[in-house]
């Protein structure tokens, strides 16, 4: 019990570090994570073996860690070694690209088709984000689309922040619909036996309709907000996309490494292939591929990011560990007293609202077990709690800066290049939306389902 509250004291001072913003957020969850295995695993449980589990290095040495045939292997706590290299590896391909002026090109050519109005950038490249989250990682999506978008930025002179908002939950919402779209998806498709196909016609309808009103809703909420990009002077700026290449052959390498990556990404249920083995093939191709920008690549790289996920991890894994969300699950069996309508409610808001605050990959593993046992033992559909759980952990991710992976690469791009985004004006453009996205969620889950 002791070693509970600990865990959760420690959790929420976290948070409360992180919102406040005074100290960076690397050195909060690093500093939490270390009072976490030396407080709770060390004074409380007096478990060594739970340190060196969350720790999770030995994963890294195992062969379903590279390589996975069938189901998925049951997802371990602590640090998701898988999630870092893939994100590492991603990081460097879009630096590389970078630097090979693939972005520049980009943005140039999507400015022009759009006569370089911010307002029908921020909606097609809204749209683009929830397309390309359909079937490549929104984490990946995210580093891409963020980059063009600061990129846009800076020569057309707009608010770069809420336009990666908006494409931060666009990428999260179209992630939703496809089992490969996001790591929660990934967990439940493989733990119950879902395919991309049953994700695309049960989750994909309702993100569908979720993306038609979230783009209606960025419009009037943003187009004010991103007015005054849409007199800049482009007189004596060099805007043709052809300027934005200097070497044609890196810039087609480049090409060719993020085609490389799609194809692997969209691929990877069939071929075995996790993503930390993708993230590793696609940094090392990058680099040999780019032996003069080396350095420039590598001292490019976001590192404190990358040190944010594994004290994030750790402090997570001790909740995990000490059954603090094992009894949060366990409460839904009975608050719903068997109810079909009160459970889908719960499962879909518990798990939107969980996730806003912890990281959902973990939560959607150790809900897993328990929609199954509920559905054993009160008689609701399997599919019913699994779709509820998906959208849910998906979706309630976006709600707060840290609730998704994607969340926090996205705000990191946007503060290394200068403008850093506050708890309060994240939250106070992405609440609502998420709330809105929820309410068309409960009511198609309880028209279809139940």
């Amino acid at each position: 019990m002791l070693a509970q509250i600990i865990a959760v004291v420690i959790f929420l001072a976290m948070f409360v570090f992180i919102v406040m913003d005074k100290i960076e957020r690397q050195i909060v969850t690093l500093v939490c994570g270390l009072l976490m295995m030396v407080l709770v695993f060390g004074l409380c449980m007096h478990s060594l073996p739970a340190i060196w589990e969350t720790l999770n290095v030995k994963s890294i040495f195992s062969a379903h860690f590279w390589y996975q045939s069938g189901n998925a292997a049951e997802a371990s706590t602590g640090i998701n070694w898988e999630t870092i290299i893939f994100i590492a590896g991603m990081m460097i391909m879009v630096e590389g690209m970078a630097a090979a002026g693939f972005f520049r090109w980009l943005c140039l050519c999507i400015a022009k088709a759009v006569n370089y109005k911010p307002v029908p950038i921020l909606i097609s490249f809204m749209v683009l984000s929830a397309v390309l989250s359909m079937f490549i990682d929104s984490i990946t999506v995210i580093l891409f689309l963020a980059a063009v978008t600061l990129e846009l930025a800076r020569m057309l002179d707009f608010d770069p922040v809420p336009v990666i908002l908006a494409e931060i939950f666009c990428a999260n919402l179209g992630g939703s619909s496809t089992m490969c779209g996001d790591p929660p998806n990934i967990i439940i498709g493989t733990s119950l036996g879902y395919t991309f196909g049953d994700f695309l016609r049960n989750t994909g309808l309702v993100a569908l309709i979720g993306i038609v009103v979230i783009v209606v809703y960025f419009y009037f909420a943003l187009r004010k907000k991103l007015g005054k990009g849409e007199n800049v002077s482009l007189d004596g700026l060099d805007l043709s996309p052809a300027s934005a290449i200097k070497n044609k052959r890196a810039f087609g390498i480049s090409c060719g490494v993020f085609a490389c990556a799609v194809v692997l990404l969209v691929t990877h249920a069939t071929t075995g292939l996790t993503v930390a083995t993708i993230g590793v093939f696609i940094a090392i191709l990058t680099l040999v591929t780019s032996v003069k920008d080396i350095g420039y690549i590598i001292k490019r790289v976001d590192y404190k990011t990358l040190l944010f996920f594994i004290g994030l991890f750790i402090v997570v894994g001790g909740l995990e560990r000490t059954g603090v969300l094992e009894l949060l699950a366990g409460l839904i069996g009975t608050i719903s007293g068997g109810n079909i309508y009160v459970m889908v409610a719960i499962v879909l808001w518990l798990s939107a609202i969980a996730s806003a605050f912890v990281d959902n990959i973990p939560f959607a593993a150790t809900m897993v077990p328990v929609i199954r046992a509920l559905s054993a033992t009160q008689g609701v559909p399997l599919d019913t709690l699994a779709w509820s759980l998906a959208l849910g952990t998906d979706i309630g991710g976006s709600a707060t800066p840290i609730g998704a992976s994607a969340n926090v690469v996205g705000l990191a791009s946007s503060a290394k290049a200068g403008h850093p985004v506050s708890w309060g004006r994240y939250c106070k453009l992405l609440v609502p939306a998420t709330i809105i996205v929820l309410v068309i969620c409960t009511l198609f889950l309880f028209l279809r389902y139940c």
